[in-house]
């Protein structure tokens, strides 16, 4: 856990460089790896003292290591965030805001446009422990503000969501959350810490699967929670130290290193991602396209205000069915089949039968992900080879 102490003359492109750096006594120009699971003390009387509180020493780097407070002190500087807690995974992000925060006899609202294990925490985990759960349409402020007319302890929302890209009003959503008492959880993976800041929009807590843009080269699995200090001192630190869910410091180096080039690859992801998105909408074969930076998204006016940029996911629907989208899929010579997103290299999937799988098809209906929905994870290859090989897919779809 880490506070922001960069200069607030530097701006973000310096941040994402510098932010959180301390060097050793060898005036390294790399951040320095510490590969060590537990740290040695002076003398006892040192050692009891760290344990009380009484003297600022490294213990054990489950409960914290400085590489991975280098890393978290450069990602609460970038969220504009007073403090920041690594985790394992993104997945490890989200349960311990939820679990840390929540108590038995407690409610927690949640949009039910969730990435598939965010859905199944609400749905299924948060319930075992006496908590009372309750989705909502995220678009509907209407369907807000019924469910949050009741105490409530936690508000969690994807916005732009997983995997069809629906932009929710944080702001308006926070200011009903807060009158039921509840803290606003934002996952902000899809639009990345480049393109939204939910803290400046009302939200309490930012969460982050660091594995996608943060990262963003398929090397490494890394989470990130970032909030108050006190919250974050207070009611997530506890539950994640005595829990294991600890970033390794290996990885946090990897995320450091990404976090050197993330605003240039996510701008150069991004204007592909325009590029090819203005190609779906008018290809022959694709039903429907969802981008935020395009004017027919439905929430564009909103994407607008909150966000800026467009980000380098897309959602589109192509003929045919479940059927058309293997097709399509299996024909491509250059983008990957794969469930991950926010990578170097493009990778498209198949919701219904990976991510939301388990959902359901009566939730998949709900939220619009038909059987040939794709999202498509834009990469940093060349524009015109990537539309290349989407009517190489598009030409594989059967015919009527």
């Amino acid at each position: 856990m880490s506070e922001n102490k960069t200069p607030s003359t530097w701006r973000s492109a310096t941040r994402q460089l510098h932010a959180g750096l301390e060097r050793t006594e060898f005036g390294e120009t790399s951040e320095a790896v510490f590969l060590t699971s537990g740290f040695v003390y002076d003398n006892a009387e040192q050692a009891a003292k760290t344990f009380t509180g009484e003297v600022e020493h490294y213990q054990y780097s489950r409960f914290a290591n400085p590489t991975v407070a280098a890393l978290e002190r450069r990602l609460a500087d970038l969220e504009g965030a007073e403090a920041c807690v690594a985790t394992a995974t993104g997945m490890g992000a989200v349960s311990s805001a939820l679990l840390s925060h929540v108590k038995a006899g407690e409610r927690v609202v949640a949009s039910r446009a969730l990435f598939g294990s965010c859905h199944w925490i609400v749905a299924n985990l948060l319930p075992r422990y006496g908590v009372e759960t309750v989705f909502v349409d995220g678009s509907d402020l209407d369907a807000w503000a019924q469910a949050l007319s009741k105490p409530t302890s936690a508000v969690l929302l994807e916005s732009p969501s997983n995997p069809m890209l629906d932009v929710l009003d944080i702001r308006a959503i926070s200011d009903l959350a807060h009158k039921a008492g509840a803290i606003v959880v934002v996952d902000n993976v899809f639009a990345s810490p480049v393109y939204q800041k939910p803290l400046e929009l009302g939200a309490d807590v930012v969460v982050y699967s660091c594995t996608k843009h943060i990262d963003g080269q398929g090397r490494v699995l890394g989470g990130a929670v970032l909030g108050t200090k006190d919250w974050i001192t207070e009611t997530l630190q506890p539950f994640t130290r005595n829990t294991g869910n600890a970033l390794s410091p290996f990885n946090a180096w990897v995320m450091l290193k990404g976090l050197e080039t993330l605003t240039l690859r996510v701008d150069a992801m991004t204007r592909n991602a325009a590029t090819v998105a203005d190609y779906l909408a008018q290809a022959s074969g694709v039903l429907s396209v969802r981008y935020p930076g395009r004017k027919d998204h439905p929430q564009y006016a909103l994407a607008q205000k909150q966000m800026t940029g467009g980000g380098s996911l897309i959602a589109f629907e192509v003929a045919g069915g479940q059927e058309g989208a293997f097709a399509f899929m299996n024909a491509l010579q250059l983008i990957a089949i794969s469930n991950n997103l926010g990578d170097a290299r493009s990778l498209v999937t198949h919701p219904a039968t990976t991510t939301h799988m388990k959902i359901g098809a009566e939730e998949r209906a709900r939220l619009g992900i038909s059987d040939g929905a794709i999202r498509f994870s834009v990469g940093l290859e060349d524009s015109a080879d990537l539309i290349d090989d989407l009517a190489r897919g598009l030409a594989a779809l059967p015919r009527s």
